[in-house]
């Protein structure tokens, strides 16, 4: 049991302390050329590396406090020998004669480095020896110190092709053995650390385990810079034997690590070359070893060689990546009875940016990978792992940005299957992602095949999943999904007026089944959409004898007048009326005099019935004088059907500024400025004399319930609007009309007690501009100047 806190702290301390008074003594030997003294102290010195008190971490600072001696230790040991006073043969057989193996051992390590650098005896054979006599130490760790002591002494000495130290023709052969060699050692030591110890710590060994990896992935590094190991020598022989070793040490963490520093340490190129080997022993690893974030860096740093340079991807191609890295994730998957399903997914992302990097043009492949991942989701429930979801976020998120464009993704059948298993939140989610990607690289969905396929991916958005209750749907975010949707809709375009007409069928057939808590914010950008349909087909008669499918304005204009009705389902009567009215325009634009009078038939029978809020009635009527003002295309008879309800329901308007506004508005539907417009100056007359006596009512009213008179902002309104007409040239309003109005005006504000600076203001604002005309002079100057003010 290794001791914690001010223990092993004092047994640090006394260890250092051991192993300075001993230095101290060592150099005074070596200065006094003294060989016999200077190894019975560093002998007394290396005994302090016996100890079995220390963690790895503290037994490190021991291990380097030697290590530095050892250093002056190898300096002394190659002047003795370059002066002649002992042969380096003799002084390897000296050193061996170390009460202790562990000192001997170090010793015999830091001689056979200068006995090597002495070429008196060839490199492979003092390595040979060296590695085995390192047997001697089974001690876990003090065993790996001792190996890592010897890989450092050695690195720069192994009989390399090119290295000083180069021998036979088989010279290569010797050093991966060497290396090798040591590597299986260091990794059995470091394996069976796990074993020493009581269970109840076993947390506690296999961190102090993982402090102690790189000791021993040092050998891998070591074996991936010999000069010698090109591809055939690293296929036939590194590779295998070091896959061998990582298999059958069976230990999870040895595993792991050792499958990463291979990958990590040696050339993309070996891998590429060598996939099928490599990828072979992941099935055979633990089923806890984390095999997917191991495949994952794989498949990482082969996309990344790939993007690296284009000359390169013919070798993938030569390899059959694809579908080597393909079967062994299956192989894994298949292996790994209890992976989660975020491993096996997590593995899929991987294998796609593989693919989307190494393969863009292969869209079968993309589809492979998401079909393999539709086989692992199928027969579960919809995932609720909120790891799992993300992951396939991941994956389908991929493409997209791959492509930048939704119509590829569109291609792969696999697509929408995968979306299928995301639960409803996330399946939102990911819609959202599709429509944000398809606004950011503004893409025109151009058939109505292809939308088809695009409102099968969002219907998470466009319509009620698994009969979600509506108070778990957040009202925000609500609204902010179904503007969204309302954006994609505005990308659905296509030149072609029978395709676009297609388009316009598909996405109504959507919305109408989205249920009505969606109408009011998809309904919208559809008519506009079918509006704009419209203005391009404009100009051709609406009768055109054809196809029954052909897309002309008459035929448009009954689908849009079946889509809104189906807001009334909701009820959204004013945002019905509002597009009735707008569909009345443009009906009049295209000259369908008919299809006009129905959509106006319409606007007024919501009004009548639906609209019963008194401000959405001002609103609503507004609107609808406003819009049968711009209208051209009625005859006599259906123009005064209409300005009659018009201004009828104007003077039934609750509140009686409301009329007055309401009732003065209708005035235009009688004065149309342009050159075929109606001037009917005599009715204009009647609904500004009209205004004038509601004004006056609700004067009146005003000084029955408040005591005083109220505003006269009506009647300065009242006198643009005279002023306006005046202009114009209407022969009923005159300059007496106009000064008998100044003058009624400046009555009531004077018999008003309470003064509005507002409509002060307003007044006289109006008279400046009178006075104004007045001095401008010409015609109109004419016209103002009888009027007084």
């Amino acid at each position: 049991m290794l001791p914690h806190g001010d223990d092993e702290e004092k047994w640090l301390a006394e260890g250092i302390a051991g192993i300075q008074h001993n230095a101290f003594y060592m150099h005074r030997a070596l200065d006094s050329n003294d060989l016999k003294d200077a190894l019975r102290y560093s002998v007394q010195m290396l005994s302090e590396l016996r100890t079995s008190l220390l963690s790895p971490h503290k037994y490190y600072e021991l291990y380097m406090r030697a290590f530095d001696e050892l250093r002056k230790m190898e300096m002394f040991f190659r002047e003795e020998t370059a002066r002649g006073t002992i042969s380096v043969i003799e002084l390897y057989e000296l050193v061996q004669h170390a009460g202790n193996i562990l000192p001997r051992l170090y010793l015999l390590c830091t001689v056979g480095s200068v006995y090597i650098k002495s070429k008196e005896a060839p490199a492979k054979d003092v390595l040979k020896d060296l590695v085995e006599m390192c047997r001697g130490i089974q001690h876990p760790i003090r065993g790996l110190f001792l190996r890592s002591y010897l890989c450092q002494i050695s690195r720069d000495k192994l009989p390399d092709i090119g290295s000083e130290y180069e021998g036979d023709a088989d010279t290569v052969n010797h050093a991966i053995e060497f290396v090798i060699q040591n590597f299986t050692e260091m990794n059995k030591l470091w394996v069976r650390m796990q074993h020493q110890g009581p269970t109840r710590e076993k947390d506690k060994r296999e961190k102090e385990r993982s402090q102690l990896r790189d000791l021993v992935g040092k050998n891998l590094h070591v074996l991936s810079q010999i000069e010698g190991v090109d591809l055939d020598i690293y296929k036939e022989t590194v590779l295998p034997r070091v896959l061998e070793q990582v298999v059958n040490c069976k230990d999870e963490l040895a595993q792991h690590y050792l499958m990463d520093c291979i990958i990590q340490v040696f050339p993309d190129e070996y891998h590429l070359q060598t996939l099928e080997t490599l990828l072979s022993a992941f099935p055979q690893l633990q089923p806890t070893v984390d095999i997917k974030t191991v495949l994952s860096q794989l498949m990482d740093r082969l996309s990344n060689y790939a993007a690296s340079s284009i000359e390169v991807l013919p070798e993938f191609l030569q390899v059959e990546a694809f579908s080597k890295l393909s079967n062994a994730i299956g192989k894994v998957i298949e292996a790994q009875v209890d992976m989660p399903v975020v491993g096996a997914i997590t593995l899929y992302v991987s294998l796609l940016t593989f693919t989307l990097r190494v393969h863009p043009d292969r869209l079968d492949y993309v589809d492979q990978v998401l079909g393999a991942c539709v086989k692992k989701l199928s027969g579960k429930a919809k995932l609720e792992d909120g790891r799992a979801t993300k992951q396939i976020v991941a994956l389908l998120s991929a493409p997209l940005e791959k492509y930048n464009d939704i119509v590829t993704a569109l291609k792969l059948p696999n697509y929408p299957r995968v979306m299928d298993h995301l639960d409803n939140g996330t399946n939102k989610v990911m819609a959202v992602v599709i429509i944000q990607s398809i606004m950011k690289n503004t893409t025109f969905i151009s058939s109505a095949d292809k939308v088809e396929a695009l409102f099968e991916l969002i219907k998470g958005l466009i319509g009620d999943m698994d009969e979600t209750q509506d108070d778990e749907i957040d009202e925000e975010d609500f609204k902010e999904e179904q503007n969204s949707v309302a954006r994609l809709i505005h990308m659905l375009h296509n030149n072609d007026p029978e395709e676009m007409l297609k388009i316009i069928c598909t996405v109504r057939k959507h919305i109408i089944l989205g249920g009505p808590k969606r109408l009011p914010f998809t309904v919208p950008p559809l008519v506009f959409s079918a509006l704009k349909l419209v203005r391009h087909l404009q100009g051709q008669d609406g009768d055109v004898i054809g196809e029954e499918t052909s897309a002309t304005p008459k035929k448009i204009f009954q689908i849009l007048h079946q889509t809104i009705e189906a807001l009334l389902s909701v009820p959204s009567p004013e945002l019905a009326l509002r597009l009735y009215l707008q569909c009345a325009e443009a009906a009049s634009d295209c000259d369908l005099e008919p299809v006009a009078y129905e959509f106006f038939t319409q606007a007024f029978i919501l009004y009548e019935e639906e609209v019963a809020d008194s401000k959405a009635q001002v609103t609503a009527i507004h609107l609808i004088i406003g819009t049968l003002q711009r209208m051209n295309v009625f005859g006599v008879e259906n123009r005064d059907t209409l300005t009659h309800k018009a201004t009828g329901y104007s003077a039934k308007l609750l509140k009686k500024p409301d009329q007055c506004r309401a009732v003065y508005a209708c005035s235009h539907l009688f004065w149309v400025d342009e050159q075929d417009g109606i001037k009917d100056g005599e009715r204009v007359l009647l609904c500004l004399k009209r205004a004038l006596r509601i004004a006056n009512a609700a004067q009146q009213m005003a000084n029955v319930t408040r005591g005083s008179s109220g505003p006269v902002v009506l009647f300065i309104e009242i006198l643009n609007k005279y002023l306006y007409f005046f202009e114009k040239g209407n022969p009923q309003v005159t300059s007496s009309v106009l000064q008998g109005l100044i003058e009624l005006i400046k009555t009531e504000m004077q018999t008003d007690g309470s003064s509005d600076p507002s409509a002060d203001a307003f007044f006289a604002s109006t008279l400046r501009y009178i006075q104004f005309q007045k001095q401008k002079g010409g015609a109109m100057g004419e016209k103002y100047d009888p009027i007084k003010i």
